[in-house]
């Protein structure tokens, strides 16, 4: 099969496109044919290497997929041979405590799909192994493309907001990073909830790409300070919820534009983990400052229906081959994208 792959940590050089053996399916697991794949930050951290986290070499990156089923391995009878399938991004035992109580994030052997799994299991490739339970039928309203851009970002965003933060009808919600893949679905689903969605943009391309996805409000943090301008918005209260993805970068300004008794949510650090707090604000204030990680099977199920209901979709803007992966990182890093790149893989 043809695949994008490393077999050492290292900037865009250490990428090789190329055959590999074709993936054999183990017990519980199925290979699908990966019609589309979807990049996202964690394949840029797992080529380049994190401290204190494994990324099995030689790897294959890549948490966003959709195909068609096409082996089945031993005791899956819940799939077929030739059904589309959505790739749920997250592994786990299935069977322990917290599998079992529908918490598989807090399962000891809980993986990222394409990120911590390997060697060679990613959706950077013809075909890929997964989980029979990672599959989900693909929604009918998407293509290819879309279906794959739409799994692990969605979910994720589905936890900080439903899950952790709670969003009520009416409350006011500052997104960090908007125009992106993770921001994109915030925006919808914040309006989608009932809420007011602040965006953050820095650009003024990026801020009709946010005012496009039906943000109320659009703050250009490259030309105003962004907690004063959350201040004027809204008459100096301060926002009821903070949506951050970008770590270190955003942390005070998040911090600064809450409300008293606010909520604080985060789901990554792309612009670094290195972030302070002034106990002092968070006990005066009495905020509340929530991480989270990706998103549970029930919750994926829980917002694909907004999905199938049309309320809720991706907003893809590059559409790559295989071969274009590096290319597309590379805009990645240096904050050129918006929205979610797919890739392509219908005619290998």
């Amino acid at each position: 099969m043809k695949a994008v792959y490393f077999d050492a940590h290292g900037d865009l050089e250490v990428l090789r496109y190329g055959d590999l053996p074709d993936p054999k399916p183990e017990s519980g697991e199925v290979i699908i044919q990966v019609k589309a794949a979807a990049l996202n930050f964690n394949d840029i951290w797992a080529r380049q290497g994190l401290p204190r986290i494994r990324i099995p070499l030689p790897h294959i990156s890549g948490s966003d997929a959709a195909g068609v089923v096409v082996e089945l391995g031993a005791g899956v009878t819940h799939l077929r041979v030739g059904d589309e399938v959505v790739i749920h991004t997250i592994q786990s035992c299935r069977v322990c405590p917290a599998c079992l109580a529908g918490e598989e994030l807090f399962c000891r052997q809980m993986a990222v799909w394409g990120f911590q799994t390997g060697p060679y299991v990613g959706a950077f490739a013809q075909y890929a192994r997964v989980q029979a339970a990672q599959c989900l039928p693909k929604s009918s309203r998407l293509g290819w493309t879309d279906a794959a851009a739409t799994s692990s970002a969605l979910v994720s965003v589905w936890r900080m907001l439903v899950t952790r933060a709670r969003v009520a009808p009416g409350e006011r919600v500052l997104i960090f990073g908007a125009s992106g893949g993770t921001g994109s679905f915030a925006v919808q689903l914040v309006k989608a909830m009932g809420g007011v969605a602040l965006a953050v943009a820095s650009s003024e391309p990026k801020e009709a790409f946010c005012r496009d996805l039906g943000a109320d409000h659009v703050i250009r943090s490259d030309r105003e300070d962004v907690a004063q301008a959350v201040r004027t918005l809204t008459d100096r209260r301060g926002v009821d919820v903070v949506f951050d993805h970008g770590g270190a970068s955003t942390w005070q300004m998040g911090i600064d534009s809450l409300r008293w008794g606010g909520r604080l949510v985060i789901c990554g650090a792309t612009d670094g983990y290195d972030a302070k707090v002034d106990l002092r604000v968070l006990w005066n204030k009495q905020l509340s400052l929530l991480g989270s990680h990706v998103g549970t099977l029930s919750e994926l199920v829980a917002a694909w229906r907004l999905v199938d209901e049309g309320r809720v979709r991706p907003f893809v803007t590059e559409v790559v081959d295989l071969a274009g992966i590096g290319d597309a990182q590379a805009r990645m890093q240096s904050r050129q994208t918006m929205g979610k790149i797919a890739v392509d893989l219908s005619s290998l």
